[in-house]
């Protein structure tokens, strides 16, 4: 078993408290996309689903630590349903989205302007882990948080 410094620190290097994602993404090259970064971040991407009862089943079913969610999806409900769900069992959520409604507020942590570079989903995802762990974060450029810092 590794050594662990502190309760957040292996090895001089920082713990994440998000490390499996599910993607809820209706759009193929930009699901594709997300994959691709998240995996090249380091995280690992639990599922890419383009509708709701796929994105349930998985929050049902599997460990997840944050959905990242578009509002639009394929089908009847949307990434505000799927938020809904993840928020009951305790999953952080955020929104990927052009123009977020007003009602994301209750059930997300907060949204991410589309279109964002590697760069802003890297450090939106880092901010959320800061807010999951109950840290300081720093701003991020198309991020917008429903918590109060």
């Amino acid at each position: 078993m590794p050594l662990s410094l502190g309760t957040n620190t292996l090895f001089g290097k920082t713990k994440r408290a998000i490390s499996r994602i599910l993607v809820v993404e209706d759009e193929p090259l930009t699901a594709f996309d997300n994959e691709q970064r998240l995996e090249r971040l380091g995280y690992v991407v639990v599922g890419t689903r383009d509708n709701y009862e796929d994105a349930r089943r998985d929050i049902e079913f599997e460990k997840i630590d944050l959905v990242l969610a578009d509002i639009q999806l394929a089908g009847d409900k949307s990434g505000i349903d799927v938020a809904e769900i993840a928020a009951d069992k305790g999953i952080p959520v955020l929104f990927a989205t052009g123009n977020p409604p007003t009602e994301c507020r209750v059930y997300a942590l907060g949204s991410l302007e589309k279109p964002y570079t590697d760069r802003q989903l890297k450090d939106a995802i880092a901010a959320i882990d800061s807010i999951v762990a109950g840290k300081n974060f720093k701003a991020v450029k198309g991020l917008r948080l429903y918590v109060t810092p």
